[in-house]
């Protein structure tokens, strides 16, 4: 797909090269993809919110891409089209279900406007429980935690592209606590498991007995942050 730039600053045919560029208003529009390009993507996105339904409800291992077609309204060739294997569709579920997710967590709002450590762990904390709590990315992790040890490359996955860059964030925001006093035992910066540990049992816990015993998150959460910031209380 050709692409142009904001403004035009190619010289204009018979006429000498400092020539103004052309005004915004004339430049030619960007080429509108094509309706079968359109359609591809479509098919992909209902492809991969049907590998979303059928991963959740089924288990990665109980998982066919027959189903996975059959519920996407495509064939079951289509859907090679755009992955190679089950394991593929499911990297690009992750991918899309929690990639935008994690790069925050992995960039955790630290120092800004002076603002303190537990601030910002307060503001992850309430992002995870809105954004994954009681959300199908619930559903996701649990599959994960489920199945991991029978597939093994799930996991390693998962590892890579979730795990490892949140662990990186939250050592950050831990480091940045320790050096502003708000911490009271630094060697929490070699177990940043520590910190997310409550929210990893939350996604358990609401999973398994939700029903029965439904957990006050926010409230949870704001506990154990009492366990790890002195005080209780940011700086």
């Amino acid at each position: 797909m050709a692409k142009f730039p904001l403004i035009d600053t190619r010289p204009v045919k018979g006429k000498p090269a400092r020539t103004k560029a052309r005004a915004p208003a004339d430049r030619p529009a960007p080429p509108r993809p094509s309706k079968r390009a359109v359609g591809a993507t479509e098919r992909r996105a209902a492809i991969v919110a049907a590998g979303l339904d059928e991963f959740t409800a089924k288990g990665f291992a109980a998982t066919r891409l027959d189903d996975v077609a059959k519920r996407a309204g495509v064939a079951k060739g289509t859907i090679y089209l755009h992955f190679k294997d089950k394991e593929a569709l499911f990297q690009e579920l992750v991918r899309t279900a929690l990639g935008p997710l994690i790069v925050r967590i992995s960039n955790p709002p630290i120092g800004v406007g002076g603002g303190s450590a537990r601030a910002a762990m307060e503001a992850l904390a309430e992002t995870f429980a809105r954004e994954v709590i009681g959300t199908r990315r619930a559903d996701i992790v649990r599959m994960i935690i489920s199945e991991g040890t029978r597939f093994p490359q799930l996991a390693d996955f998962y590892y890579r592209e979730v795990i490892a860059h949140g662990i990186a964030g939250m050592r950050k925001l831990i480091q940045y606590g320790i050096a502003r006093g708000e911490i009271r035992n630094p060697g929490l910066a070699d177990f940043p498991q520590l910190l997310v540990g409550p929210m990893i049992v939350t996604v358990i816990w609401q999973g398994l007995f939700g029903k029965h015993a439904p957990l006050d998150v926010a409230a949870m959460l704001r506990v154990h942050l009492d366990l790890i910031f002195d005080e209780g209380r940011a700086t």
